[in-house]
């Protein structure tokens, strides 16, 4: 069978080469990320298995999953916790953001049927000796807020906006980009105040979305060379 250079499916095979570099590029960078979540995942659980440390006194990140000794008073200088309004396992709430030197802190949870707040009633800019309090946090990286968030009203914020919180505290835009975990409790004689970290939990699923642009890269091999044949007979 001979092949008239006029009746060869260019068009066709050049569509089906651009669809199957596009195909076989996106499978590649699926492994790429792959690789990259796995190595995420190693270091997470290699820093939360590690010993705390004490904080580093410099700014710029620390090493995101990493634990850290806190050793602050969490009113100092009269930077009162501000509010971010959240949902805790079902329950409406606050959690209290502070400041522990130039780091964001969040101190945990606090639920909306609770209208004391730690330290409200002893609370003044000069701090007694003894209201420094040393903790366990841990460093999580903060991601920017979506365009929807909505803005903070009457000192409480409704979204995890932490340039702006940095700045309501006093904490330089350096170290915003971080919130450091409080696990342990900043204020003891509060039992309402839950503190707690958010779960490390990253979704994995590169390796499937891999091999389905590499399943279909050979379905249009397929369709390709099913074309192509039928198109040679005629």
């Amino acid at each position: 069978m001979t092949i008239e250079s006029g009746r060869f499916p260019w068009g066709l095979t050049i569509i089906c080469a651009l669809l199957l570099t596009l195909l076989l590029g996106l499978g590649t960078w699926q492994l790429r990320r792959l690789a990259w979540k796995e190595g995420l995942i190693a270091q997470a659980e290699a820093a939360s298995a590690a010993a705390p440390t004490p904080l580093p006194n410099r700014p710029g990140p620390l090493p995101a999953f990493s634990r850290v000794i806190l050793d602050c008073d969490f009113e100092d200088g009269g930077r009162r916790p501000v509010e971010l309004q959240t949902i805790l396992d079902g329950r409406p709430g606050v959690r209290l953001l502070s400041a522990c030197g130039d780091r964001i802190v969040d101190l945990g949870f606090v639920d909306e049927a609770t209208s004391d707040r730690p330290g409200q009633i002893e609370f003044r800019p000069e701090r007694p000796a003894d209201a420094r309090r040393r903790i366990v946090a841990v460093v999580r990286d903060a991601a920017p807020p979506g365009p929807m968030a909505p803005p903070a009203r009457d000192g409480r914020f409704y979204a995890r906006d932490n340039a702006a919180i940095a700045e309501a505290l006093n904490v330089p835009a350096t170290n915003a980009g971080q919130t450091l975990y409080a696990v342990d409790s900043a204020f003891p004689d509060f039992p309402a105040l839950e503190p707690s970290a958010p779960p490390a939990a990253f979704s994995n699923n590169h390796l499937g979305y891999a091999l389905t642009w590499f399943g279909l890269a050979m379905a249009l091999i397929g369709f390709y060379v099913a074309l192509l044949r039928r198109r040679l007979r005629k």
